[in-house]
């Protein structure tokens, strides 16, 4: 059977246990709360003519602060959510989009990120048209079609990092699914092997044969600090030992497989969104800040004397060897100190990841985070309402 063909029968006979439709409801509450967040931002005026898919996942991606799928490195929820919400979707259509996206990232492999591609959006194209299509009622068939007609736009490089270019390529993935979806059902036609074809050309090893269950395969990070997931661990790593760096700091050194950096592309950061994707900044975030939260990456934040002398400070040791994940291996940081002493910390997994799940009291606190009245936007939400508090709070310019 051709992998999409296989990948849309899987999608069609999915039946949700309790543990799949807990972690839909959190990815849904997640995904809203961080396009809350993001109200403010710039970036609102530049997508609002934008189709809904687009502008939704381009919000709620745009701070960085929305969960991964660590076996893919590939930005799940803020792909399939906006996909499934925009045609009437629930969990069902998340988890269908969201399997998908994690078995199709599976076989484009660490390979294809190390190259530069950005899997949320290469990946995540056909995921978002199995997550529409499941919405409008396609038969695998259709399906396996929407996923080729969503082949030309599997495309994303990590050159946006940093960028705004980076979110709105996620919005393209999102929007394209949606278009794709629509085309088959009504009509269009397209070979599912193109879906095999590509994967095969860009890196990936197709594959037919693929977990039945659960619906996301490894589960889904939450993220408790809004930049790159390569920076939550050496951020978590020093917060732990933060209170003993006393006096001048004369150095900073962080030692880490060499993987674990790929999106980590700014090393002397100037904007807000540069230093989310900077190693040396989040070692300066960690050590300056209470909490490297919203505030800490502005522009003005990164421009500070003080986080500049920082992030002139840091330097990096990369490990060699195979990466698979960006949590291979652990982080060791030594912060040498100006009256000879040395703090040092090491850190395995942050918290958020899926083996070190974050409490229901810190996921009630990053929604806070995102806004004073996020909480009571989120208490009770449902699919439909989701649908309608987006649609509220990020109206279409043309409406």
């Amino acid at each position: 059977m051709a992998v999409a063909r296989a990948l849309a029968q899987w999608a069609r006979d999915l039946r949700p246990a309790p543990e799949d439709l807990a972690l839909a409801e959190r990815s849904l509450a997640d995904t809203v709360a961080v396009a809350l967040a993001a109200r403010t931002h710039p970036l609102r005026s530049v997508a609002a003519s934008l189709p809904e898919a687009a502008r939704w996942a381009a919000m709620a991606h745009v701070l960085d602060f929305d969960d991964l799928h660590i076996d893919t490195t590939a930005h799940i929820s803020v792909v399939t959510v906006p996909a499934a919400l925009a045609v009437g979707g629930d969990a069902r259509a998340y988890l269908a989009g969201a399997g998908v996206m994690a078995r199709l990232g599976a076989m484009l492999g660490w390979g294809h990120y190390a190259a530069g591609w950005h899997t949320t959006c290469t990946a995540g194209a056909p995921a978002a048209a199995v997550a529409a299509g499941i919405a409008l009622g396609l038969d695998a068939e259709q399906l396996a079609t929407a996923m080729a007609l969503a082949v030309p736009a599997a495309g994303g490089g990590q050159e946006a990092f940093g960028t705004h270019g980076k979110s709105l390529q996620v919005g393209f993935a999102a929007e394209a699914g949606v278009r794709a979806a629509r085309l088959a059902w009504a009509g269009a036609t397209a070979d599912p092997r193109a879906l095999e074809a590509w994967v095969r050309r860009v890196g990936g090893t197709p594959e037919a044969d693929f977990p039945a269950a659960p619906a996301v395969p490894g589960g889904l990070a939450v993220k408790l600090f809004p930049c790159c997931y390569a920076m939550q661990r050496p951020i978590a790593a020093l917060r732990e030992v933060r209170d003993h760096v006393r006096g001048d700091i004369t150095a900073v050194t962080v030692t880490t497989p060499a993987g674990t950096v790929q999106p980590l592309v700014h090393d002397r950061p100037v904007t807000g969104l540069e230093g989310k994707f900077s190693l040396p900044y989040a070692v300066a975030a960690a050590l300056l800040d209470d909490y490297p939260g919203f505030d800490s990456f502005t522009d003005a934040a990164v421009a500070r004397p003080e986080a500049q002398k920082l992030v002139g400070l840091v330097g990096v040791e990369l490990l060699p060897g195979e990466t698979r994940t960006l949590l291979d291996g652990r982080v060791e940081l030594r912060v040498g100190l100006a009256d000879g002493g040395e703090v040092y910390a090491e850190l395995d997994l942050p918290p958020g990841a899926p083996q070190r799940p974050v409490s229901e009291a810190g996921l009630r606190a990053k929604a806070a985070a995102c806004g004073t009245d996020v909480p009571a936007l989120l208490d009770g939400l449902t699919w439909a309402g989701a649908r309608e508090v987006l649609r509220e709070q990020f109206p279409d310019e043309e409406a």
